[in-house]
């Protein structure tokens, strides 16, 4: 079995199995709690994210958006 080729550039490693029977419902709130952190993660390493970038790529990188540039304001989770 061939698998479709990573961003990261890795071949191999643990499966990752995602249900073929979401619902809409839950494939959008898997995908809202993934934007969640991609946000949390850009609003600490931005600055050392695009660093990385910059020297696996070279030259200069757009700046990484998020959705919330006060997302380190509040630390509560909303449920």
């Amino acid at each position: 079995m061939t698998h479709d080729p990573q961003p990261s550039g890795l071949s191999c490693g643990l499966n990752f199995l995602i249900d073929s029977e979401w619902t809409p419902e839950q494939a959008y709130a898997v995908f809202q709690l993934l934007d969640d952190l991609r946000d949390r993660i850009l609003a600490k390493y931005q600055l050392a994210i695009m660093e990385q970038m910059r020297e696996e790529h070279g030259g200069e990188v757009e700046p990484l958006p998020f959705d919330n540039p006060y997302l380190w304001i509040s630390d509560e989770i909303p449920f």
